[in-house]
Protein backbone atom coordinates (compact mmCIF):
# COMPACT_ATOMS: atom_id res chain seq x y z
CA UNK A 1 0.00 0.00 0.00
CA UNK A 2 1.38 3.40 -1.06
CA UNK A 3 1.43 5.84 1.82
CA UNK A 4 1.66 9.68 1.58
CA UNK A 5 5.26 9.71 2.77
CA UNK A 6 6.17 7.33 -0.09
CA UNK A 7 4.93 9.93 -2.59
CA UNK A 8 6.79 12.73 -0.84
CA UNK A 9 9.97 10.66 -0.77
CA UNK A 10 9.68 9.92 -4.48
CA UNK A 11 9.17 13.60 -5.37
CA UNK A 12 12.11 14.56 -3.18
CA UNK A 13 14.38 12.02 -4.86
CA UNK A 14 13.37 13.28 -8.32
CA UNK A 15 14.22 16.86 -7.36
CA UNK A 16 17.52 15.70 -5.87
CA UNK A 17 18.47 13.99 -9.14
CA UNK A 18 17.50 17.04 -11.23
CA UNK A 19 19.31 19.41 -8.87
CA UNK A 20 22.45 17.27 -8.96
CA UNK A 21 22.29 17.09 -12.73
CA UNK A 22 21.93 20.85 -12.91
CA UNK A 23 24.96 21.28 -10.63
CA UNK A 24 27.09 18.87 -12.64
CA UNK A 25 26.00 19.92 -16.11
CA UNK A 26 26.54 23.65 -15.94
CA UNK A 27 25.16 24.83 -19.31
CA UNK A 28 26.15 21.68 -21.17
CA UNK A 29 24.20 18.61 -22.19
CA UNK A 30 24.26 15.91 -19.54
CA UNK A 31 23.39 13.12 -21.95
CA UNK A 32 23.95 13.04 -25.70
CA UNK A 33 22.96 10.44 -28.22
CA UNK A 34 23.22 11.09 -31.98
CA UNK A 35 23.29 14.87 -31.36
CA UNK A 36 20.08 14.68 -29.33
CA UNK A 37 20.57 15.71 -25.75
CA UNK A 38 18.86 16.25 -22.45
CA UNK A 39 19.72 19.64 -21.06
CA UNK A 40 19.36 20.62 -17.42
CA UNK A 41 19.45 24.28 -16.37
CA UNK A 42 22.43 25.32 -14.30
CA UNK A 43 21.83 26.35 -10.67
CA UNK A 44 22.74 29.93 -11.55
CA UNK A 45 20.11 29.80 -14.25
CA UNK A 46 17.47 28.56 -11.85
CA UNK A 47 18.25 31.24 -9.29
CA UNK A 48 18.75 34.10 -11.77
CA UNK A 49 16.37 37.04 -11.52
CA UNK A 50 14.64 37.63 -14.89
CA UNK A 51 15.44 40.91 -16.64
CA UNK A 52 12.77 43.53 -16.00
CA UNK A 53 10.39 43.88 -18.90
CA UNK A 54 10.78 46.87 -21.17
CA UNK A 55 8.58 49.74 -20.09
CA UNK A 56 6.76 50.92 -23.22
CA UNK A 57 4.17 53.04 -21.43
CA UNK A 58 5.61 56.32 -22.75
CA UNK A 59 5.34 55.06 -26.32
CA UNK A 60 1.79 53.81 -25.89
CA UNK A 61 0.68 56.97 -24.10
CA UNK A 62 2.09 59.07 -26.92
CA UNK A 63 0.40 56.93 -29.58
CA UNK A 64 -2.91 57.15 -27.71
CA UNK A 65 -2.59 60.91 -27.38
CA UNK A 66 -1.85 61.37 -31.06
CA UNK A 67 -4.63 59.04 -32.14
CA UNK A 68 -7.40 60.31 -29.89
CA UNK A 69 -6.60 64.00 -30.23
CA UNK A 70 -5.95 63.89 -33.95
CA UNK A 71 -2.51 65.45 -33.44
CA UNK A 72 -0.54 65.29 -36.67
CA UNK A 73 2.95 65.94 -35.38
CA UNK A 74 5.11 65.33 -32.34
CA UNK A 75 8.09 67.11 -30.85
CA UNK A 76 10.37 64.20 -29.97
CA UNK A 77 12.60 66.48 -27.97
CA UNK A 78 9.85 66.94 -25.38
CA UNK A 79 8.70 63.30 -25.32
CA UNK A 80 9.25 61.92 -21.83
CA UNK A 81 10.28 58.34 -21.11
CA UNK A 82 11.49 56.51 -17.99
CA UNK A 83 15.27 56.50 -17.80
CA UNK A 84 16.93 53.57 -19.56
CA UNK A 85 13.56 52.07 -20.49
CA UNK A 86 12.83 53.08 -24.07
CA UNK A 87 14.51 54.84 -26.93
CA UNK A 88 12.00 57.18 -28.52
CA UNK A 89 13.14 57.53 -32.13
CA UNK A 90 10.10 58.92 -33.88
CA UNK A 91 11.63 60.67 -36.86
CA UNK A 92 12.10 60.01 -40.54
CA UNK A 93 15.84 59.53 -41.04
CA UNK A 94 17.89 60.25 -44.13
CA UNK A 95 21.39 60.99 -45.27
CA UNK A 96 20.20 63.57 -47.79
CA UNK A 97 17.18 65.70 -46.89
CA UNK A 98 16.16 65.97 -50.54
CA UNK A 99 15.16 62.31 -50.81
CA UNK A 100 11.47 62.92 -49.96
CA UNK A 101 11.13 66.43 -51.34
CA UNK A 102 9.55 65.46 -54.67
CA UNK A 103 6.88 63.50 -52.78
CA UNK A 104 6.28 66.38 -50.38
CA UNK A 105 6.06 68.81 -53.30
CA UNK A 106 3.32 66.67 -54.85
CA UNK A 107 1.43 66.59 -51.53
CA UNK A 108 1.68 70.35 -51.14
CA UNK A 109 0.03 70.79 -54.56
CA UNK A 110 -3.11 69.01 -53.30
CA UNK A 111 -6.06 69.37 -53.20
CA UNK A 112 -5.82 71.97 -55.99
CA UNK A 113 -5.74 69.16 -58.55
CA UNK A 114 -4.12 65.94 -59.65
CA UNK A 115 -3.37 62.94 -57.51
CA UNK A 116 -0.60 61.36 -55.47
CA UNK A 117 -0.12 57.59 -55.43
CA UNK A 118 1.70 55.78 -52.63
CA UNK A 119 2.53 52.07 -52.92
CA UNK A 120 3.08 50.34 -49.57
CA UNK A 121 4.97 47.09 -50.19
CA UNK A 122 5.59 44.89 -47.17
CA UNK A 123 5.57 41.38 -45.75
CA UNK A 124 2.84 39.84 -43.59
CA UNK A 125 3.32 42.61 -41.02
CA UNK A 126 1.03 44.77 -43.22
CA UNK A 127 -1.36 41.98 -44.22
CA UNK A 128 -5.11 42.73 -43.97
CA UNK A 129 -4.30 46.42 -44.58
CA UNK A 130 -2.69 46.80 -41.15
CA UNK A 131 -0.69 50.04 -40.85
CA UNK A 132 -1.59 51.02 -44.44
CA UNK A 133 -5.25 51.66 -43.59
CA UNK A 134 -4.44 54.21 -40.90
CA UNK A 135 -1.95 56.04 -43.14
CA UNK A 136 -4.55 56.10 -45.93
CA UNK A 137 -7.32 57.46 -43.70
CA UNK A 138 -5.17 60.25 -42.29
CA UNK A 139 -3.68 61.27 -45.64
CA UNK A 140 -7.04 61.28 -47.40
CA UNK A 141 -8.57 63.33 -44.60
CA UNK A 142 -5.84 65.93 -44.94
CA UNK A 143 -5.16 65.94 -48.67
CA UNK A 144 -8.30 64.48 -50.26
CA UNK A 145 -8.75 61.20 -52.06
CA UNK A 146 -11.17 58.27 -51.96
CA UNK A 147 -11.01 54.50 -52.23
CA UNK A 148 -8.68 51.77 -50.95
CA UNK A 149 -6.76 51.41 -54.21
CA UNK A 150 -5.11 48.28 -55.57
CA UNK A 151 -5.92 44.75 -54.44
CA UNK A 152 -5.44 41.20 -55.60
CA UNK A 153 -8.49 39.39 -56.96
CA UNK A 154 -7.58 36.58 -54.54
CA UNK A 155 -6.07 38.23 -51.45
CA UNK A 156 -4.68 35.92 -48.80
CA UNK A 157 -6.75 37.70 -46.16
CA UNK A 158 -9.70 40.09 -46.11
CA UNK A 159 -9.17 43.69 -45.02
CA UNK A 160 -11.21 45.85 -42.69
CA UNK A 161 -12.80 47.56 -45.70
CA UNK A 162 -12.92 44.98 -48.52
CA UNK A 163 -13.84 41.35 -49.05
CA UNK A 164 -13.40 39.54 -52.37
CA UNK A 165 -14.92 36.18 -53.25
CA UNK A 166 -13.86 34.30 -56.40
CA UNK A 167 -16.15 31.37 -57.26
CA UNK A 168 -17.42 29.22 -60.09
CA UNK A 169 -14.12 28.09 -61.61
CA UNK A 170 -10.59 26.94 -60.85
CA UNK A 171 -9.30 30.25 -59.53
CA UNK A 172 -5.63 30.25 -58.58
CA UNK A 173 -2.85 32.66 -57.62
CA UNK A 174 0.53 32.87 -59.35
CA UNK A 175 3.20 34.74 -57.40
CA UNK A 176 6.86 35.63 -57.69
CA UNK A 177 7.55 37.50 -54.46
CA UNK A 178 8.88 34.46 -52.56
CA UNK A 179 10.09 32.44 -55.56
CA UNK A 180 9.16 32.35 -59.22
CA UNK A 181 6.11 30.19 -59.97
CA UNK A 182 7.31 27.32 -62.16
CA UNK A 183 3.96 27.18 -63.95
CA UNK A 184 4.62 30.62 -65.45
CA UNK A 185 6.89 31.02 -68.48
CA UNK A 186 6.93 34.83 -68.52
CA UNK A 187 7.76 37.67 -66.09
CA UNK A 188 4.52 39.65 -66.36
CA UNK A 189 3.46 39.50 -62.72
CA UNK A 190 2.23 43.08 -62.48
CA UNK A 191 2.52 45.71 -59.78
CA UNK A 192 1.43 43.30 -57.01
CA UNK A 193 4.12 40.73 -57.92
CA UNK A 194 1.32 38.21 -58.45
CA UNK A 195 -1.75 37.62 -60.59
CA UNK A 196 -4.82 35.39 -60.60
CA UNK A 197 -6.55 33.25 -63.22
CA UNK A 198 -9.89 31.45 -63.35
CA UNK A 199 -8.49 28.67 -65.58
CA UNK A 200 -5.10 26.94 -65.66
CA UNK A 201 -2.60 27.53 -68.45
CA UNK A 202 -3.64 25.35 -71.37
CA UNK A 203 -3.86 25.45 -75.14
CA UNK A 204 -7.26 26.58 -76.40
CA UNK A 205 -9.01 24.53 -79.06
CA UNK A 206 -12.37 24.64 -80.83
CA UNK A 207 -13.62 21.80 -78.67
CA UNK A 208 -12.52 23.30 -75.35
CA UNK A 209 -15.49 24.20 -73.16
CA UNK A 210 -16.15 27.76 -72.08
CA UNK A 211 -15.43 28.41 -68.39
CA UNK A 212 -17.61 30.74 -66.33
CA UNK A 213 -16.20 32.47 -63.26
CA UNK A 214 -17.57 34.99 -60.78
CA UNK A 215 -15.82 37.63 -58.68
CA UNK A 216 -17.76 39.48 -56.00
CA UNK A 217 -16.39 42.61 -54.32
CA UNK A 218 -17.85 44.00 -51.09
CA UNK A 219 -16.78 47.27 -49.52
CA UNK A 220 -17.73 47.79 -45.89
CA UNK A 221 -17.78 50.91 -43.73
CA UNK A 222 -14.90 49.62 -41.61
CA UNK A 223 -12.30 51.58 -43.53
CA UNK A 224 -14.09 54.89 -43.08
CA UNK A 225 -16.38 56.97 -45.32
CA UNK A 226 -13.66 58.12 -47.72
CA UNK A 227 -12.49 54.59 -48.52
CA UNK A 228 -16.04 53.59 -49.46
CA UNK A 229 -16.78 56.67 -51.60
CA UNK A 230 -14.76 55.71 -54.69
CA UNK A 231 -16.27 56.37 -58.12
CA UNK A 232 -14.13 54.17 -60.38
CA UNK A 233 -13.33 50.47 -60.60
CA UNK A 234 -10.30 49.52 -62.69
CA UNK A 235 -9.43 46.02 -63.81
CA UNK A 236 -5.80 45.39 -64.89
CA UNK A 237 -5.29 42.28 -67.01
CA UNK A 238 -3.46 40.71 -69.96
CA UNK A 239 -2.07 37.56 -71.51
CA UNK A 240 -5.24 35.72 -72.59
CA UNK A 241 -5.12 33.61 -75.77
CA UNK A 242 -8.63 34.72 -76.75
CA UNK A 243 -11.18 37.36 -75.80
CA UNK A 244 -13.06 36.96 -72.52
CA UNK A 245 -16.68 37.97 -72.08
CA UNK A 246 -17.13 40.19 -69.03
CA UNK A 247 -20.29 41.42 -67.34
CA UNK A 248 -19.86 44.00 -64.60
CA UNK A 249 -22.59 44.79 -62.06
CA UNK A 250 -22.64 47.84 -59.81
CA UNK A 251 -24.92 46.70 -57.02
CA UNK A 252 -27.67 44.74 -58.75
CA UNK A 253 -27.59 46.85 -61.93
CA UNK A 254 -25.73 45.66 -65.02
CA UNK A 255 -23.13 48.36 -65.65
CA UNK A 256 -21.28 46.93 -68.64
CA UNK A 257 -21.21 43.83 -70.86
CA UNK A 258 -18.33 43.54 -73.30
CA UNK A 259 -15.26 41.47 -74.19
CA UNK A 260 -11.85 41.85 -72.56
CA UNK A 261 -9.02 42.02 -75.07
CA UNK A 262 -6.77 39.07 -75.84
CA UNK A 263 -2.99 39.33 -75.55
CA UNK A 264 -0.92 42.17 -74.13
CA UNK A 265 0.48 42.53 -70.64
CA UNK A 266 -1.06 45.84 -69.62
CA UNK A 267 -4.74 46.17 -70.45
CA UNK A 268 -7.16 48.26 -68.40
CA UNK A 269 -10.94 48.18 -68.24
CA UNK A 270 -12.44 51.07 -66.29
CA UNK A 271 -15.99 51.34 -64.92
CA UNK A 272 -17.76 54.32 -63.38
CA UNK A 273 -19.77 53.36 -60.29
CA UNK A 274 -22.16 55.01 -57.87
CA UNK A 275 -20.10 56.26 -54.88
CA UNK A 276 -20.97 54.23 -51.79
CA UNK A 277 -22.71 51.38 -53.64
CA UNK A 278 -20.25 48.94 -52.04
CA UNK A 279 -21.27 45.86 -54.04
CA UNK A 280 -19.80 44.81 -57.39
CA UNK A 281 -19.82 41.60 -59.37
CA UNK A 282 -17.84 40.39 -62.38
CA UNK A 283 -18.98 37.43 -64.48
CA UNK A 284 -16.26 36.15 -66.80
CA UNK A 285 -16.77 33.64 -69.64
CA UNK A 286 -14.01 32.30 -71.83
CA UNK A 287 -12.00 29.33 -73.02
CA UNK A 288 -8.91 30.89 -71.52
CA UNK A 289 -8.43 33.17 -68.56
CA UNK A 290 -6.57 36.48 -68.65
CA UNK A 291 -3.86 37.07 -66.08
CA UNK A 292 -5.65 39.46 -63.70
CA UNK A 293 -2.92 41.68 -62.23
CA UNK A 294 -5.04 43.85 -59.94
CA UNK A 295 -8.35 45.48 -59.18
CA UNK A 296 -8.40 49.10 -58.07
CA UNK A 297 -11.16 51.09 -56.37
CA UNK A 298 -10.41 54.77 -56.83
CA UNK A 299 -11.71 58.32 -56.58
CA UNK A 300 -10.75 61.44 -58.50
CA UNK A 301 -7.57 63.16 -57.35
CA UNK A 302 -6.18 63.36 -53.83
CA UNK A 303 -4.13 60.59 -52.23
CA UNK A 304 -4.32 56.90 -53.12
CA UNK A 305 -2.41 54.55 -50.82
CA UNK A 306 -2.20 50.92 -51.94
CA UNK A 307 -1.62 48.12 -49.45
CA UNK A 308 0.56 45.40 -51.07
CA UNK A 309 1.20 42.63 -48.51
CA UNK A 310 3.53 39.86 -49.69
CA UNK A 311 3.43 37.07 -47.11
CA UNK A 312 6.80 35.35 -46.67
CA UNK A 313 8.68 37.82 -48.88
CA UNK A 314 12.13 39.24 -48.15
CA UNK A 315 11.57 42.14 -50.55
CA UNK A 316 14.08 40.83 -53.09
CA UNK A 317 11.73 40.10 -55.99
CA UNK A 318 11.61 43.17 -58.24
CA UNK A 319 14.16 41.66 -60.62
CA UNK A 320 11.75 38.78 -61.23
CA UNK A 321 9.10 41.08 -62.77
CA UNK A 322 9.24 42.40 -66.33
CA UNK A 323 10.89 45.83 -66.28
CA UNK A 324 8.75 47.08 -69.14
CA UNK A 325 5.48 46.00 -67.56
CA UNK A 326 6.33 47.29 -64.10
CA UNK A 327 7.32 50.66 -65.56
CA UNK A 328 3.95 50.83 -67.36
CA UNK A 329 2.20 50.33 -64.05
CA UNK A 330 4.28 52.93 -62.22
CA UNK A 331 3.81 55.47 -65.01
CA UNK A 332 0.06 54.92 -65.33
CA UNK A 333 -0.52 55.06 -61.57
CA UNK A 334 1.58 58.23 -61.29
CA UNK A 335 3.40 56.82 -58.28
CA UNK A 336 4.98 59.54 -56.14
CA UNK A 337 6.09 57.48 -53.14
CA UNK A 338 7.01 53.83 -52.62
CA UNK A 339 7.26 52.37 -49.11
CA UNK A 340 9.37 49.22 -48.70
CA UNK A 341 8.85 47.37 -45.40
CA UNK A 342 10.80 44.10 -45.27
CA UNK A 343 13.38 42.21 -43.24
CA UNK A 344 11.34 40.08 -40.85
CA UNK A 345 11.28 36.98 -43.06
CA UNK A 346 15.03 37.15 -43.57
CA UNK A 347 16.01 37.55 -39.91
CA UNK A 348 15.76 33.88 -38.77
CA UNK A 349 18.29 32.90 -41.44
CA UNK A 350 20.83 35.63 -40.58
CA UNK A 351 23.59 33.99 -38.53
CA UNK A 352 26.28 36.67 -38.44
CA UNK A 353 27.01 40.27 -39.39
CA UNK A 354 28.42 39.27 -42.78
CA UNK A 355 25.09 37.72 -43.74
CA UNK A 356 23.29 40.84 -42.53
CA UNK A 357 25.53 43.00 -44.70
CA UNK A 358 24.93 40.74 -47.69
CA UNK A 359 21.18 41.18 -47.29
CA UNK A 360 21.69 44.93 -47.19
CA UNK A 361 23.45 44.60 -50.55
CA UNK A 362 20.47 42.66 -51.95
CA UNK A 363 18.08 45.38 -50.77
CA UNK A 364 20.31 48.03 -52.31
CA UNK A 365 20.08 46.23 -55.65
CA UNK A 366 16.28 46.01 -55.43
CA UNK A 367 16.00 49.71 -54.60
CA UNK A 368 18.11 50.48 -57.67
CA UNK A 369 15.59 48.63 -59.87
CA UNK A 370 12.63 50.49 -58.35
CA UNK A 371 14.35 53.88 -58.74
CA UNK A 372 15.15 53.13 -62.37
CA UNK A 373 11.58 52.14 -63.20
CA UNK A 374 9.92 54.87 -61.10
CA UNK A 375 12.37 57.80 -61.13
CA UNK A 376 9.54 60.18 -60.20
CA UNK A 377 8.91 58.37 -56.90
CA UNK A 378 10.49 59.01 -53.51
CA UNK A 379 11.26 55.90 -51.48
CA UNK A 380 10.74 55.36 -47.75
CA UNK A 381 12.31 52.21 -46.30
CA UNK A 382 10.85 50.90 -43.03
CA UNK A 383 13.07 48.67 -40.93
CA UNK A 384 11.87 45.47 -39.25
CA UNK A 385 10.03 45.50 -35.95
CA UNK A 386 11.41 43.75 -32.89
CA UNK A 387 11.09 39.96 -33.13
CA UNK A 388 11.62 37.51 -30.29
CA UNK A 389 13.10 34.04 -30.10
CA UNK A 390 12.84 31.77 -27.07
CA UNK A 391 16.06 31.43 -25.12
CA UNK A 392 15.84 28.96 -22.24
CA UNK A 393 12.63 30.10 -20.51
CA UNK A 394 12.41 33.69 -21.82
CA UNK A 395 11.73 35.45 -25.11
CA UNK A 396 14.52 37.75 -26.28
CA UNK A 397 15.29 39.76 -29.40
CA UNK A 398 16.86 37.82 -32.28
CA UNK A 399 20.65 38.22 -31.94
CA UNK A 400 21.13 39.59 -35.47
CA UNK A 401 18.17 41.95 -35.57
CA UNK A 402 20.14 45.12 -34.95
CA UNK A 403 22.90 44.29 -37.49
CA UNK A 404 20.16 43.49 -40.04
CA UNK A 405 18.35 46.74 -39.25
CA UNK A 406 21.62 48.66 -39.62
CA UNK A 407 22.35 47.01 -42.99
CA UNK A 408 18.90 47.88 -44.34
CA UNK A 409 19.25 51.46 -43.09
CA UNK A 410 22.66 51.79 -44.73
CA UNK A 411 21.23 50.47 -48.01
CA UNK A 412 18.51 53.11 -47.80
CA UNK A 413 20.99 55.90 -47.13
CA UNK A 414 23.34 54.76 -49.89
CA UNK A 415 20.39 54.82 -52.30
CA UNK A 416 19.20 58.32 -51.31
CA UNK A 417 16.09 56.95 -49.59
CA UNK A 418 14.47 57.87 -46.30
CA UNK A 419 14.35 55.41 -43.39
CA UNK A 420 11.93 54.85 -40.51
CA UNK A 421 13.22 52.73 -37.62
CA UNK A 422 10.25 50.67 -36.44
CA UNK A 423 12.46 48.72 -34.04
CA UNK A 424 13.51 51.81 -32.09
CA UNK A 425 10.04 53.32 -32.42
CA UNK A 426 8.43 50.41 -30.54
CA UNK A 427 11.05 50.44 -27.76
CA UNK A 428 14.11 48.65 -29.14
CA UNK A 429 15.67 45.50 -27.72
CA UNK A 430 13.29 43.04 -26.04
CA UNK A 431 10.33 45.39 -26.47
CA UNK A 432 8.19 42.84 -28.36
CA UNK A 433 7.56 40.91 -25.13
CA UNK A 434 5.88 43.97 -23.64
CA UNK A 435 3.77 44.45 -26.77
CA UNK A 436 2.62 40.82 -26.53
CA UNK A 437 1.85 41.19 -22.81
CA UNK A 438 -0.43 44.13 -23.62
CA UNK A 439 -2.12 42.18 -26.46
CA UNK A 440 -0.67 44.58 -29.00
CA UNK A 441 1.19 41.75 -30.75
CA UNK A 442 0.48 38.11 -31.47
CA UNK A 443 1.76 35.17 -29.43
CA UNK A 444 4.25 34.39 -32.23
CA UNK A 445 6.24 37.41 -30.95
CA UNK A 446 6.51 38.66 -34.56
CA UNK A 447 3.27 40.24 -35.80
CA UNK A 448 1.37 43.20 -34.41
CA UNK A 449 -2.26 42.75 -33.51
CA UNK A 450 -4.70 45.14 -35.22
CA UNK A 451 -4.57 47.34 -32.10
CA UNK A 452 -0.77 47.30 -32.06
CA UNK A 453 -0.56 48.00 -35.78
CA UNK A 454 -2.72 51.07 -35.28
CA UNK A 455 -0.37 52.41 -32.62
CA UNK A 456 2.68 51.86 -34.83
CA UNK A 457 0.85 53.44 -37.76
CA UNK A 458 -0.03 56.45 -35.59
CA UNK A 459 3.62 57.00 -34.72
CA UNK A 460 4.71 56.45 -38.33
CA UNK A 461 2.14 58.91 -39.66
CA UNK A 462 3.14 61.46 -37.03
CA UNK A 463 6.80 61.14 -38.04
CA UNK A 464 5.93 61.49 -41.72
CA UNK A 465 3.64 64.50 -41.35
CA UNK A 466 6.10 66.12 -38.95
CA UNK A 467 8.79 65.81 -41.61
CA UNK A 468 6.37 67.16 -44.24
CA UNK A 469 5.60 70.19 -42.07
CA UNK A 470 9.32 70.84 -41.63
CA UNK A 471 9.65 70.75 -45.43
CA UNK A 472 6.88 73.34 -45.78
CA UNK A 473 8.60 75.67 -43.29
CA UNK A 474 11.88 75.49 -45.22
CA UNK A 475 10.04 75.95 -48.51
Amino acid sequence: MIKPWHTLAFIGSVFSVIGGAAFLSGNNYLLSLNSTGIKFPALAELSAVPEPKKDISAILNLANQLDSAGVTSVDTATSKAPADSVKLNLSIQYKNQSCLQSFYASLSALPAGGGVRILHYGDSQIEADRISDYLRQKLQQQFGGKGPGLMSLMPLSATISNKLSATGASWDRYATYTSKDKRVTHKNYGVLASFTRFAPYRKTTDTLAVTEAVLQVTTTKGGGPLVGSYSKVKLFYGGAQSKTWCEFYDGVALNSADSLNAGGNFNIREYSVVPGSGQHKFIFKGKDSPDFYALSLEGQGGVMLDNIPLRGSSGTFFHLISDGQLKQFYDHLNVKCIILQFGGNTLPGIKDEAMAKNFGDYIRGQIAIVKRLAPQASILVIGPADMSIKKETEYVTYPMLEPLRDAIKQAAFDSNCAFFDMYDCMGGKNSMVSWVDQKLAASDYIHFSPQGARKIATLLYSALINDYNAYLKKK
